[in-house]
C-alpha cells in the first residue's frame, strides 16, 4: 500500500495528467520517472527528497490544505496539465467534488475567467473517473451564508470613497457578485475560500493585495502557522521569487495583530 501511495503522488508531483498508473481518459501523456531522470535527474532527486520526501508530509497543514493550496495555485497560474492528478489526489485526501467547483469558480473572479474554464476539462475527467454527478456539486444559487452587515458596510464605503468615481462598474461588481453573493456561497467553507485566495494571490505575485485578504483568512481562521507554511508550500509550486516577495507582506500582518 505504501508502494502505491508513494508512486500514486509521484505521478502526480510530475505529470498530473494521470493518476496512479491508470491514465485518465482524454489526459495528456505523461512522463515517466525513467523520462524525467533522462532528462533532468536532478530534478527528480529535488522533488523525491524534498516535495515528495518532505513537503507533503510537513505537519503544519493538513494533506487536505496542501491539496486546497496546490489546486488554487495551479488554476491561478493556468498549469492545468498537473491539474488531473492533483485533484485526484484531493479527492483522496478529503477536499469534496462541491469544494472542487466551488473553488474553480471562486477563481474565476481571482485569478480570471479563463483560468477557470481551462481548469473545466480536467476537473470533468476526473469527475467521470470517480463517477461524480451533479448531485454532488454545489447549485448556482440557494441559501447563502449570513453576512456581516457591519463589516461589508464599512469595507464596501472605504472602496466606493477610494475608486467610486473612477470605476462605479468595478465597486458595484466587487459589491454585488463577490461579497454579497460569491463569499457568501456555502459550498466553500469562509476559512478555504480565503485559503483558496491567498494562496492565488501569492502564486501570481498579487502582493498588494495580499494585507486585506490575508487578515479577513485570519478572521475566518486560518493561523500564522497556516499561513507561514502556505508560503512554504507555494515556493515549490509557484517559485521561490513569488514566496519571497509575499514572505514581508505575511510576516508585517503576523506582527500586527494580536494573539
Amino acid at each position: 500500500m505504501r508502494t502505491f501511495a508513494a508512486t500514486f503522488f509521484y505521478l502526480c508531483l510530475f505529470a498530473g495528467a494521470a493518476v496512479a498508473q491508470t491514465p485518465i481518459k482524454g489526459a495528456n501523456a505523461m512522463s515517466n520517472p525513467e523520462d524525467i531522470r533522462a532528462v533532468a535527474p536532478a530534478l527528480e532527486a529535488y522533488a523525491q527528497k524534498f516535495v515528495i520526501g518532505d513537503l507533503w508530509k510537513r505537519p503544519g497543514l493538513s494533506p487536505r490544505d496542501r491539496s486546497i493550496v496546490t489546486i488554487a495555485a495551479l488554476i491561478a497560474r493556468d498549469q492545468t496539465i498537473e491539474l488531473p492528478g492533483y485533484l485526484t489526489l484531493a479527492l483522496d485526501n478529503g477536499v469534496k467534488p462541491s469544494e472542487i467547483s466551488e473553488i474553480i469558480t471562486h477563481l474565476a473572479f481571482y485569478t480570471g475567467w479563463a483560468n477557470a474554464i481551462n481548469a473545466i476539462p480536467a476537473a470533468r475527467e476526473v469527475f467521470k473517473s470517480r463517477n461524480i454527478g451533479a448531485d454532488q456539486l454545489p447549485s448556482s444559487s440557494g441559501p447563502q451564508l449570513p453576512l456581516d452587515e457591519a463589516a461589508e458596510k464599512q469595507r464596501a464605503t472605504r472602496v466606493g470613497e477610494q475608486f467610486g468615481q473612477i470605476t462605479p462598474s468595478l465597486v458595484q461588481y466587487t459589491t454585488d457578485a463577490l461579497f454579497r453573493d460569491l463569499w457568501l456561497r456555502p459550498a466553500l467553507a469562509p476559512r478555504d475560500r480565503s485559503l483558496v485566495t491567498v494562496s492565488a494571490l501569492i502564486a501570481t505575485g498579487q502582493v498588494a493585495q495580499i494585507t486585506y485578504h490575508l487578515n479577513r483568512a485570519m478572521d475566518n481562521g486560518l493561523t500564522k502557522d497556516d499561513a507561514g507554511e502556505v508560503l512554504g508550500h507555494l515556493a515549490f509550486y509557484a517559485g521561490w521569487p513569488n514566496a519571497f516577495s509575499a514572505a514581508p507582506v505575511v510576516k508585517d500582518v503576523i506582527e500586527k495583530r494580536r494573539y
